[in-house]
């Protein structure tokens, strides 16, 4: 078991730098005014209107990097300073969220197929580190292995659901930013910036993927190691 453990603390600490370089690019954007003085409301508003959607509300909603897309009640939910923000960040972040609602009515393949994940990703996280720690020790003590191959079944779910999330994130971004070079939301400079700020939230995605990636490996490898 201690190889799980190494590899857990490794992408841990690769998700905390990941994490802390995202909230310093976000923080040094923030302070970067768009030269058109629109606010993230405004340019969500505006880009969802000129994608001919028309049942998607932009609100508001507490704290910080919480910004989301919610598929079951339409809305776009944009933290405090993107919401009212008028800066590279604001207008990154805004545009990435209606890259979403975009996907969404335009049924784009892999939102779908990660919405239908969504129901089964919840249920088995809940249980499915106690299932896979006991057929460890279950297929170690008696030998029988059948907790550890359910065990990496359901590990199996939500390692897809992470790996189905990167095209979906990387795909809001690529909408984004085409929308905001497009229609000269912002200028050369400002895409530079709102390019680099959504690369680091995509690498967010990327860490914990792979972490989830090499954690499946390393039950399945176990697995075989034991019944050869």
């Amino acid at each position: 078991m201690m190889g799980i453990y190494v590899i857990s603390m490794i992408f841990a600490g690769l998700g905390m730098l990941v994490s802390w370089r995202l909230k310093s690019k976000f923080q040094e954007y923030s302070q970067i005014g768009l030269t058109n003085g629109l606010s993230g409301k405004e340019i969500a508003q505006k880009m969802l209107r000129e994608n001919g959607i028309y049942d998607v509300q932009v609100v508001s909603v507490g704290g910080q990097l919480t910004d989301h897309y919610n598929p079951a009640d339409k809305t776009v939910n944009l933290s405090p300073d993107v919401y009212e923000g008028r800066s590279v960040s604001a207008a990154a972040v805004a545009a990435h969220e209606c890259g979403h609602a975009v996907q969404h009515a335009t049924a784009y393949s892999m939102l779908q197929l990660r919405s239908t994940l969504v129901p089964m990703t919840n249920i088995t996280s809940k249980f499915t580190p106690y299932i896979l720690m006991f057929g460890v020790m279950l297929m170690y003590n008696s030998g029988s292995s059948l907790l550890l191959m359910i065990g990496i079944g359901l590990f199996s779910v939500a390692t897809l659901f992470s790996l189905v999330t990167l095209p979906v994130e990387f795909d809001a971004s690529r909408r984004a930013l085409a929308w905001i070079q497009t229609n000269r939301i912002v200028n050369d400079k400002e895409y530079d910036m709102a390019k680099d700020a959504l690369w680091w939230a995509a690498m967010t995605y990327v860490v914990a993927a792979l972490g989830m990636l090499a954690q499946l490996l390393y039950y399945v490898s176990m697995l075989n190691r034991r019944n050869n």
